[in-house]
């Protein structure tokens, strides 16, 4: 597959998932953190099995290991930035989030060994001016919220990271079924464990309509749907160039917030929010801009 055509994808993905703090927020007055990830990649583990279960014949121990290693990155991720959502806003929570992005090339470099590309180095830089410039960080006005949110972004660094290295140079369609179902059963596991041991493990729910209609989007279509896509197409291109276009997420997720949550976007945040989805568009289309301006000389 073209890298263009796999990194519009990654953004069908990064516009869902930017609903997805809305609807955890929402949905989190009805049940524990932890609970909530826990019922959420549940659903999307039972859907898994029911409609691809038969692909799990044959799956072999190194598939298993690395489906595991990305649900406890994946797990952990979810479970801090789900605890951080409680104490703060939507749109911090989301654009907190968005720090992966500045991590992520460090990890790959670390993990993978490999040079970023110059343009992609670029992107980071100007995404980096461009959070900042939305959440307008002040160190004596972070709560545990933020702090937890902020953690939550290195495991969403080496989720990415560890994703291309396990995916990168695979295309076959069971192993991928393999490898998100045991990323499902990690989650699962890590997710349990943090309610057991910091919730109480009491397994308290407050059926609600909202709660309902959170889980199925979280669990339907922001787990079930968009782990298969990110796992089966993030291949087609680097870990930073993911990492960029799932920048864009908070964007998503502060537009929803607005309309949803009346949290308004004030001007400097707007320019943030430009920069930003500035920061994407120099990473894709730096080289091609370069080259075109080198020919007509």
């Amino acid at each position: 597959m073209k890298a263009w055509k796999a990194e519009l994808l990654l953004f069908f993905v990064t516009f869902i998932w930017g609903g997805t703090f809305v609807f955890t927020k929402l949905g989190l007055d009805f049940v524990s953190p932890s609970l909530f990830v826990t019922i959420r990649f549940s659903i999307a583990l039972i859907i898994a099995l029911i409609i691809f279960g038969k692909h799990l014949k044959g799956i072999n121990k190194n598939t298993i290991i690395a489906g595991l290693v990305l649900g406890s990155f994946f797990g952990g991720g979810f479970v801090l930035q789900t605890w951080g959502l409680t104490l703060t806003t939507v749109t911090k929570s989301a654009f907190i989030t968005g720090m992966s992005v500045i991590f992520t090339p460090f990890v790959f470099k670390l993990i993978v060994k490999k040079n970023i590309l110059f343009w992609s180095k670029i992107g980071v830089a100007i995404a980096f001016i461009g959070l900042w410039l939305f959440t307008n960080p002040e160190f004596d006005n972070i709560n545990i919220g933020d702090f937890l949110t902020l953690l939550s972004t290195f495991f969403w660094a080496f989720y990415i990271v560890y994703m291309d290295v396990f995916t990168n140079g695979k295309s076959d369609f069971s192993e991928t079924v393999q490898l998100v179902i045991m990323q499902f059963i990690g989650t699962i596991v890590i997710s349990l464990l943090g309610h057991i041991f910091f919730e109480g493990a009491t397994f308290e729910v407050e059926i609600s309509s909202t709660l309902l209609i959170a889980l199925a989007y979280n669990g339907i279509l922001a787990s079930f749907v968009l782990t298969f896509i990110h796992t089966g197409f993030q291949r087609y291109t680097t870990p930073v160039k993911a990492a960029l276009i799932f920048s864009l997420e908070p964007i998503v997720a502060a537009l929803v917030a607005m309309f949803v949550l009346n949290e308004i976007l004030n001007g400097r945040e707007l320019i943030g929010a430009i920069i930003l989805m500035s920061a994407v568009l120099v990473s894709e289309l730096g080289d091609f801009v370069i080259n075109l301006f080198t020919a007509k000389k």
